[in-house]
């Protein structure tokens, strides 16, 4: 039932045997953990100069590229405390920020490397956001289903905004790297720098493409089932469901070649805008 439906957040859980299954949208480009390990450690040892920082429990890295240009990996947003309360994580996550961009006056380009991120708590993402912006703007409006029969019925939109903060921070040019790695509120923090100025130009594959929070219910026979019953919508309507959020630029990275030869296409595309002083890539949200 679950399993064609290619939305990893509908999924089953059967805990008097034991199981559970979670849909996936398959994608040629999907990485196994084991790549993926060898995939971050090649960033680390042949683009990063110096050593990475890390923080919030390890679910934000930072480190240069270079003498000036920045790269920030966050692969959650969760996980930034032992003891999770919103404002523990919250308090977490502003002291990293405050940390990472203390000396942004150095930084001429921003690389966010959100490939690998297993989604969480939205307003994290948005938090991030307002330290690239010194204006208010439109982040995604949420509406979510409220009929059970006919045609598709929505609630009014939930409008989410992005507030620009007063905190350590960076306005200069950003550049996002996104795949099918990039899970739910990974996907929200890449609809949440539309509205950013400069744009932000986003570089690798179309995300994952599920968005909504998740609806839990239990069935008659005691099972959990969750699914998704919300539409997070840019601020002209479109959503992004199934098909992930595109890219500006579309480019594969990490393949079996790339990763024996120690290259990152991705993030090398990244860099070569950044060193060239290129324009921006077309939009297209």
């Amino acid at each position: 039932m679950i399993e064609p439906l290619h939305d990893t957040h509908t999924g089953i859980e059967a805990q008097d045997i034991k199981q559970e299954f979670d849909g996936w949208r398959q994608d040629a480009n999907h990485l196994k953990e084991a790549d993926w390990r060898k995939a971050l450690a090649l960033i680390d040892s042949h683009y990063i100069r110096g050593r990475m920082r890390s923080f919030c429990n390890g679910r934000l890295q930072f480190g240069m590229l270079d003498q000036s240009l920045g790269y920030l990996r966050i692969t959650a947003f969760y996980g930034y405390v032992e003891k999770y309360t919103w404002a523990d994580a919250l308090h977490e996550l502003q002291s990293a920020l405050d940390a990472i961009f203390q000396d942004a006056g150095k930084l001429s380009g921003l690389v966010i490397d959100v490939r690998l991120n297993h989604g969480g708590d939205d307003p994290l993402g948005i938090e991030i956001a307002s330290r690239l912006t010194d204006r208010k703007y439109l982040a995604y409006s949420k509406v979510a289903r409220n009929n059970l029969k006919g045609a598709l019925h929505f609630t009014d939109p939930q409008q989410n905004w992005v507030v620009g903060s007063s905190r350590p921070g960076f306005k200069g040019n950003v550049v996002l790297l996104t795949g099918p790695d990039t899970v739910s509120a990974g996907e929200t923090f890449a609809m949440a720098l539309f509205g950013r100025e400069p744009h932000v130009t986003r570089i690798g594959l179309n995300t994952q493409g599920v968005f909504s929070d998740v609806l839990n219910r239990r069935l008659p026979n005691g099972w959990r089932l969750h699914l998704p019953n919300e539409a997070y919508l840019t601020s002209d309507g479109k959503a992004f469901d199934a098909t992930g959020v595109p890219p500006d630029i579309c480019l594969g990275f990490f393949s079996p070649e790339d990763l024996h030869d120690g290259r990152d296409a991705a993030l090398e595309e990244a860099l070569k805008i950044f060193r060239a002083g290129a324009s921006p890539g077309t939009r297209t949200n």
